[in-house]
This record gives structure tokens, sequence and C-alpha cells, in this order.
């Protein structure tokens, strides 16, 4: 009985190929790794400006996480992709943009790689798209779609997926 259990936990999830906080750790590390072995930097004259739009940034994504965690569990349904979705968060910022984490978290990701005077974060920011839209956010839609049906899609139609 207990593993079935846990069959059907893992089951009712949307499936992501990992946490999207991970993915994007792991690619600005991937791409400060890089960096190391072959710098690709900015140069170094506004340094000033430099700093202040990385704070800016850095800033501002941690708002915008901090606000999708404080709506979810004001919601009562669970942040983490792992977990299973008990109802689709409309309130906040998800009436603008229906995946306003991964933008904050971006924005984190980008802060960072201005901080550091790297080109690297940018040249695998693109990559890093595709795997967060192909390994996370069409799978959380199959997932909501499957589980909420035309409250999902009446949901997907009036609000865009980014902005």
């Amino acid at each position: 009985m207990h593993c079935r259990t846990s069959q059907q936990h893992i089951r009712d999830t949307a499936g992501v190929i990992a946490p999207p906080p991970l993915l994007y750790f792991g690619a600005l590390m991937l791409a400060l790794l890089l960096n190391t072995f072959t710098p690709v930097s900015f140069a170094s004259c506004c340094q000033l400006l430099r700093w202040l739009t990385a704070a800016a940034l850095i800033a501002l994504g941690l708002m915008v996480s901090f606000a999708v965690v404080w709506i979810f569990r004001k919601s009562r349904t669970p942040v983490s992709p792992r977990r299973p979705t008990t109802g689709i968060v409309r309130a906040g910022l998800y009436r603008y943009s229906r995946n306003p984490d991964y933008l904050g978290q971006m924005m984190i990701y980008l802060g960072v790689a201005v901080a550091k005077g790297s080109w690297w974060p940018f040249l695998l920011l693109p990559l890093l798209l595709v795997a967060i839209q192909l390994g996370v956010v069409r799978r959380e839609e199959r997932y909501l779609e499957a589980k909420f049906g035309q409250e999902y899609r009446d949901y997907k139609a009036q609000v865009p997926r980014w902005l």
C-alpha cells in the first residue's frame, strides 16, 4: 500500500526535468566556470552603472520570487513542481503572467551575470530558456490542463505565458 501511494504521488506532478531554480543555478555555475577558463568579460568602464544594474535586477527578481511564494502559500498550493498542485493561482502577478517566478529567477540570473561582468551567462541564456520552456513550462501546462481541464484552458486564454 505504501508503494502504491508513493507512485500515485509521483504521477500527480508535472514531471519537470528539474526544479527551475536548479536549472538557473546550474547554467550560471557553468557560465562562470567557462568564464574562468575562457574569460569573455564586459568592458570595465561604467563599473558603478554595472553594479547598480546588477543590484536592481537581483532585487527585483527576489521581490518577484518572494511574491510568488507568498501568493502560493496564501492560495494553499505548493510552489514546488515536484508536489501535486491543488489549484490554479490567478492572483497577484499570476494575473499578468503564467510564469512570473521563472521571470524573477531570470532577473536574478541576469543580475549575477551583470555583477560578474561576464558574457557567458548571456550566451547560455537561450539554451537555458529552451530547457525551461520544454522541460518545465510545457510539462507543467500539460499537467495543469489534464488536472484542471477547462478551468486551466480558460486561464491560459486570459493570461499570457510570459508577458
